[in-house]
């Protein structure tokens, strides 16, 4: 019957079993690729403020005086400003 020299040799269970492994690692890949994949939808995205909204929120917290935030807000924007002395 089949246990009478038909059986796998070394080779056979060595093979076996790295394609075993190599099957399983394969789902697991996809799995994961999937849940990336779909978890990327169309959630809410943290957008980074620009360099405008940063120089008012210094403003606004008292980081600079109004001289400073003029003149930085003007570089910014590439444009020239005459400079005022207080």
């Amino acid at each position: 019957m089949w246990w009478y020299g038909h059986g796998m040799s070394g080779w056979g269970y060595a093979l076996m079993t790295a394609s075993m492994v190599l099957f399983w690692a394969l789902v697991i890949f996809g799995v994961v690729a999937l849940v990336r994949y779909l978890g990327r939808g169309e959630g809410p995205t943290a957008s980074r403020p620009t360099p405008e909204q940063v120089l008012a929120e210094r403003f606004a917290r008292g980081d600079i005086d109004e001289q400073e935030y003029h003149r930085r807000l003007d570089a910014l924007r590439d444009r020239p400003r005459p400079l005022v002395k207080p």
